[in-house]
This record gives C-alpha cells, sequence and structure tokens, in this order.
C-alpha cells in the first residue's frame, strides 16, 4: 500500500520542484508542471527564444500558451484530500534529519549527497537518483548541517579528529596541513570525550548531592539552634516574670502590713474613746439624779465625786498612710518600672545588635565561626584548653528533673546523692528509678562546659535528647544505655564511654574535672581529661538529629559540680 501512496504520489509531483503540483497545466509534449515553475523555467535567460521541456527536452517554437489543466487540477486536490494521512506518515519528525528539498513540512531524509551537498527524502531521493544516477554522486547516510561535516578544504566527510590541533579534520588533511599529528577517528574520540563528561558529570552529581546533604543539615542545624535558644530565653523570661511577681507580691505584703498596724494603732484609739464615752454617759445620768434632789447639801457633797474629760484624745495624722501608700510607693514603684524599662531597652538593643552582628557575619564568612575578635575556620577543633573555653556554655541543673534522691546546691550547680528522699513535687520530667538529672537548656551549636567530680559511687557524665524516658528502672531511662542518649562513666577504677547498650572501655584513667565538648553541626562530642593540658579521654563521630541535654547519674556517696567561668564577651 506505501509504494503504491508513493508512485501515486511521483504522478502528482513537479519535475521542477519536486512538491505536489499546484495550478497544474500539461505542455505540448505531455508533461505537467506548476504554472509558476514552467514559466519561470522558461523565463530564464539561457532558456529564451528555446521553450523545451525540462524533462524529455522536446523544444516549442512558438512558445505555447499555457491554460490551467482543470481536470488535473481536481485530481491532485483529490489526492490531496485521500493521501494527507499516508503522506504524513513520512514528515520528519523533530529528532530526524529534514529533506532539503521539501517545502512547507519538510519530509524525513533517507540519504545525503555528498555533491549537491542536500539531503532527500524518499520521493526527492528518487527524482536524484534519475537524474544523476551513475554520475559520480556519492550518497551517504542522512545527515543534518551537511555543509558543517565537511572539510572546508577537501569537500571531504570530516572523519578524524586531530588531538593536537584539537579539530576534527578530513583524511586529506591528516596528509597535508595535519601530517605527524596525534590523530584518531572521531568515532574513538567521541567515545573517549563521552566518558570524560560522563565522569564530569557523575562528578558534578555527586558534588551537588554532597552540597544538597549539606544544605539539608544546615537547615536541621539552624532549625534546632533556634529551638534551643528559643527554649533557653522562655526559661530565662520565665525567671525574671517569676522574679517580679516574687517582688510584687512582696510589695503587697509590705502595704498590708503598714495598713494593718495603722488600723490596730486606730482602732486602739478608738476603743479609748468609746470607753470615756460610757463614762460620760454615767457620769450625765448622775448629774441628773441629783439635779432633781432639793437637798442642796446632797447635791454639793456628791456633785465633787462626778468627772467630766476635758482633755480629748490626740487623733493620728490621716494624712501619713495615704502618703506612704500612694506618694512614697507609687514614686518607687514608677522608679523601678522606668529603671526596668530602660535596662530592658538597652539589653534588648544590645541582644540585637549582637544578633544583627552574627547574621552580618555568616553571610559575608559561612564557611567560618567568629568566636570575639578571631575567625576560626568551622572545619578546625579547638586544641587548647583557653580555645575550649571561648565556647563555654553557664549551664545550671534542672530540679524538675532530678530523681527524689538527688540533691541539688551551690545555686543548683551541685548535686549530690542522699539516702533518704527529697521532698520534691511530682513533675512529669522528673527521672523516677536513676539517680539521674539534666540541665534546664538544650544545646546546638559548639558547646563547652566542665564538671568536678569526687566519691567512691562513681558518675556518668552525657548528654541525651529530651525526649528520653523519665519513668521506670529500665535502659530506656538511663543515660548511655539507649539511642538517645552518650554518657562517660567516671570512677577511680576504670573508666568507660557508652551508648546504645554499646560499651567502649576508656585506657586513661578519669580525672575529677571532665571538659565535655559538643560540635551539633560537626556531629562531634568529646569528653576530656582537663589540666595543663587537654587528653582526650573518648570523641564521638555522628548526627544529631535535636538538641542536646547535658546529664548527670550520681552514684551514692559521689558529689558533682559543674564548674562556672567568666562567659567570653
Amino acid at each position: 500500500m506505501a509504494a503504491t501512496i508513493s508512485i501515486e504520489q511521483d504522478q502528482f509531483s513537479c519535475p521542477v520542484c519536486l512538491d505536489v503540483l499546484k495550478d497544474p497545466v500539461t505542455i505540448p509534449c505531455g508533461h505537467s508542471y506548476c504554472l509558476d515553475c514552467i514559466e519561470d523555467y522558461w523565463n530564464r535567460s539561457k532558456q529564451k527564444g528555446n521553450c523545451s521541456c525540462p524533462q524529455c527536452r522536446q523544444a516549442f517554437n512558438p512558445r505555447p500558451v499555457l491554460s490551467r489543466n482543470t481536470v488535473l487540477a481536481e485530481v491532485v486536490q483529490q489526492f490531496q484530500r485521500t493521501g494527507s494521512q499516508a503522506a504524513a506518515q513520512h514528515l520528519a519528525k523533530p529528532e530526524d534529519v529534514k529533506c532539503g528539498i521539501c517545502t512547507g513540512r519538510k519530509g524525513k531524509a533517507l540519504k545525503s549527497c555528498l555533491v549537491c551537498l542536500e539531503s532527500y527524502c524518499e520521493s526527492h531521493l528518487r527524482v536524484h537518483e534519475e537524474r544523476f544516477h551513475g554520475k559520480g554522486h556519492k550518497l551517504i547516510s542522512a545527515l543534518d548541517q551537511l555543509r558543517e561535516k565537511l572539510c572546508p578544504h577537501h569537500d571531504k566527510l570530516l572523519r578524524v579528529y586531530c588531538r593536537t590541533d584539537q579539530q576534527c579534520v578530513c583524511s586529506q588533511c591528516t596528509k597535508e596541513r595535519h601530517k605527524g599529528h596525534d590523530t584518531v577517528s572521531v568515532v574513538d574520540e567521541r567515545a573517549a570525550q563521552q566518558k570524560k563528561l560522563e565522569e564530569s558529570s557523575l562528578k558534578s552529581a555527586q558534588k551537588l548531592k554532597e552540597v544538597e546533604r549539606e544544605l539539608r543539615y544546615v537547615v536541621r542545624y539552624i532549625k534546632h539552634s533556634t529551638e534551643a535558644v528559643v527554649e533557653e530565653s522562655e526559661r530565662i523570661f520565665s525567671k525574671l516574670i517569676r522574679s517580679i511577681e516574687k517582688q510584687r507580691s512582696e510589695v503587697r505584703e509590705l502595704i498590708r502590713a503598714q495598713e494593718k498596724t495603722a488600723v490596730n494603732q486606730a482602732e486602739e484609739l478608738l476603743e479609748k474613746i468609746q470607753k470615756e464615752i460610757a463614762e460620760l454617759k454615767r457620769s450625765d445620768a448622775e448629774l441628773e439624779r441629783l439635779s432633781r434632789n432639793e437637798d442642796h447639801i446632797v447635791f454639793l457633797q456628791k456633785s465633787k465625786s462626778l468627772h467630766f474629760p476635758t482633755k480629748t484624745v490626740e487623733l493620728p495624722s490621716t494624712d501619713v498612710l495615704p502618703y506612704f501608700m500612694y506618694k512614697t510607693m507609687r514614686g518607687a514603684l514608677a522608679g523601678l518600672k522606668d529603671s526596668l524599662e530602660e535596662v530592658c531597652e538597652r539589653e534588648f538593643n544590645r541582644i540585637s545588635e549582637k544578633v544583627i552582628s552574627l547574621k552580618e557575619t555568616s553571610q559575608s564568612t559561612p564557611a567560618k565561626t567568629k568566636v570575639r575578635d578571631t575567625e576560626i575556620p568551622y572545619s578546625s577543633e579547638p586544641r587548647t584548653r583557653a580555645d575550649f573555653l571561648q565556647y563555654y556554655n553557664d549551664i545550671t541543673l534542672d530540679p524538675n528533673t532530678a530523681n527524689p534522691y538527688l540533691s541539688l546546691s551551690d545555686g543548683r550547680r551541685g548535686v549530690t546523692t542522699r539516702a533518704e528522699p527529697q521532698p520534691y513535687p511530682d513533675h512529669p520530667d522528673r527521672f523516677t528509678s536513676w539517680a539521674q538529672v539534666l540541665c534546664r537548656a538544650g544545646m546546638a551549636g559548639r558547646c563547652y562546659w566542665e564538671v568536678e567530680w569526687a566519691g567512691n559511687g562513681g558518675v556518668s557524665i552525657g548528654v541525651c535528647y529530651k525526649g528520653i524516658n523519665r519513668s521506670g528502672g529500665g535502659s530506656d531511662c538511663k543515660l548511655g544505655h539507649n539511642s538517645k542518649s552518650w554518657s562517660l562513666d567516671c570512677s577511680y577504677s576504670a573508666g568507660s564511654f557508652q551508648h546504645n547498650k554499646d560499651r567502649v572501655a576508656i585506657a586513661v584513667p578519669c580525672c575529677n574535672r571532665i571538659g565535655v565538648y559538643l560540635d551539633f553541626r560537626g556531629g562531634t562530642l568529646s569528653f576530656y581529661n582537663v589540666s595543663d593540658t587537654m587528653i582526650l579521654l573518648h570523641k564521638v563521630k555522628t548526627v544529631f538529629t535535636q538538641p542536646l541535654y547535658p546529664g548527670f547519674w550520681v552514684g551514692l556517696g559521689s558529689t558533682l559540680k559543674l564548674c562556672s567561668f567568666k562567659a567570653p564577651g
């Protein structure tokens, strides 16, 4: 069927433009052409005065008068309607080489001619073969942009690649301009270049994945750091609010005490006045009784015993209490309010400036951490104790997490295990079985703290996620015995590190002062013996997914204390 359609299409093709006939005309020899094509052919300068058929070469004199072949035009229109779907199968797709002869929608090219430098679809290739068969026109597989694939000097296909000059050449060039150069076939060079590009693409993809992974970690790190800061700020503001509430209660009690003193004084005077009024009433009654007696001698003798007080009680000043409560207290409280607002504004501005400065520093040097006035690359680790103290965090113990047998002291920096339970209130964060306590604030970022311990009971120094279980005596509540915690177990005889039930013995004995260094983003947790030099006891390399809370287990007969330093400015 496809062959039939192809033959019919050739029958309705113009031999000049090789496209379907438009306004077909038939000349005296019987061949048909497009009206514009045959007139243009005859109007060319070399054809003037010699009107001949482009196919059979029959000459006509005089020039024939051309008229539209209406019958043939109707047949062509019918062919175009019925054959358009079949013809569409031969149209070039975007990835195909297009025929250089077709007008309008291009057909799919099958071959290219190195002499004509054109590519031909099936129909135009047949016309090309009929016209130039046996005349040295070499056909090759269809190539797009054929001119660019030919050597500009020899009109030969570029089949060789000169590595010396980094360009494609033909076989003739290798004997002349590129003689003695390092040359290979374009196929081999393409394979080598493709392999290099694929390797480069793979390396690039790996680097991009690493960057993507790092950026995702940075996002988590920022969120965790922010969570830790917000939690600490909430804790500090809650403490400030509680302090103000306490002061408010004390001021209220002071005012009430002054009120009670003044009221008691006034009530005592009132009671005295009421007694004198009662005495006065008795004297008035006696006077009235004597006044009715007509015995003058009795009146004079009895009236001497009557008493009428002339000195009144000295009243307290009614301005003293209002003055104290209103003027003095109001003035003092207003001054306190102004002072607090001034301090808060100053400190908040200082905090804002530090945050803005930190933001600008992180934007200008994203790969570095600015500590005080020294820039330290983030990848570097502290070495000396002074380096570690630059990351010192002032931490305190959270009494709401303390086991009932733990006693806190030294401003919630010290802890000791007692034989008797302490009167702590019930709290969901409290460890019920293990003698453990956590610090208030979660850690994210670079943090360092030191601990002193003593006693024969030993201690555990570690960190954990906030979600560690608190209730019960199982391993899911014990520091270092689950996936949510890490701990260094210290005693005078031996030391070990534990995480998720995996235990690692420590070769170096633990001293009484232990330094803990956390690099949250770097995923490292390190424990050190602190003395004149920092001696590494154990280092963990992992990925932390949540803020970490310093935590401690204290054995019976042992004590532990958080060391305090002046925070770096």
